[in-house]
């Protein structure tokens, strides 16, 4: 179902879930993302799954998607072979997909459709993404970002997921490279403690976007469950804007026995406490699945 009101409308009137992880949705499907693509991959082999992922997280109680274009860049579809034409395609796909699966669920309320823009780091899939300082500066990132962001505006989503950026100057180029693109933004950092992962303060990070027109939202993702609290008052201090939070499970990966351990600490007291703290737009990252999304619905909405 889709309506007239838009996201940021929403956020205004009051809290919004957000889906969770789609990489551990395509996995639990039975689908193999050892690959730098990552879910990209599948844009161009298996399209339906992606769809039949963000339909999953709208029964749960989602009320928005994130597209699969997280890992997806010109660059990296290049060294698959992929052109330039058909690397656009199947970037705007990725947002068709998401809507497609908004058609097809069964809700009485208002969906929506994020496109996501992951950071430079993710295209180099080497971790880069988790430490930033790639040794660009901040025109060679804008110019990195924009002409995907063009192809991704292009396409209408309701909003870009400017997310998982570890470093301010990545954020700077952010910032610039989204304006004039007629669609609204939200900025996410990937955290730890109350520093970006590049190591800048959180309030500094924060203070970029508070007076960015197109930013509807900040706030952190792809971090610790325990990192987020701080950040939500940080980021609604310094911006005054809606809050965005999606954390990951809480849970440690071993790269060595390539095995998850450890228990989630995504609880729905957390939840309740970053709404009670600000937080307008909650959902989960990596190990959040549709069971935890429906969880934080019941919670919002309980």
């Amino acid at each position: 179902m889709t309506t007239g009101t838009t996201l940021a409308q929403a956020l205004a009137a009051g809290p919004v879930v957000l889906d969770g992880g789609m990489s551990n949705q395509l996995e639990s499907a039975g689908h193999d993302l050892g690959d730098e693509l990552w879910s990209a991959r599948l844009l161009a082999e298996r399209p339906e799954a992606i769809t039949e992922a963000h339909l999953a997280y709208f029964e749960a109680g989602a009320d928005v998607a994130i597209t699969a274009s997280y890992q997806a860049t010109f660059e990296g579809f290049a060294g698959r072979g992929i052109g330039r034409d058909q690397a656009a395609e199947l970037l705007a796909l990725s947002v068709e997909l998401a809507r497609e699966a908004a058609r097809r669920a069964k809700a009485d309320r208002p969906l929506w459709v994020a496109a996501s823009v992951g950071p430079y780091g993710a295209m180099l899939a080497d971790g880069s993404e988790y430490r930033g300082r790639y040794g660009l500066g901040v025109d060679e990132l804008e110019r990195f970002h924009r002409p995907r962001l063009e192809v991704l505006a292009q396409a209408a989503p309701d909003v870009l997921a400017l997310e998982t950026v570890p470093d301010a100057d990545e954020a700077r180029a952010l910032l610039r490279a989204v304006r004039g693109l007629g669609v609204p933004a939200w900025l996410s950092y990937s955290v730890s403690g109350d520093r970006t992962r590049a190591g800048q303060p959180l309030q500094d990070a924060f203070a970029l976007a508070a007076d960015a027109d197109e930013i509807i939202a900040v706030g952190v993702n792809c971090c610790a469950p325990e990192d987020v609290a701080g950040a939500i008052r940080t980021a609604a201090r310094i911006t005054g804007k809606p809050v965005v939070v999606y954390p990951n499970s809480g849970e440690s990966w071993d790269a060595d026995s390539r095995t998850w351990h450890g228990d989630s600490r995504f609880t729905p007291a957390r939840v309740r406490a970053w709404h009670d703290s600000g937080a307008r737009l909650i959902g989960g990252c990596c190990r959040v699945g549709p069971e935890v999304i429906s969880g934080i619905s019941g919670v919002l909405r309980g």
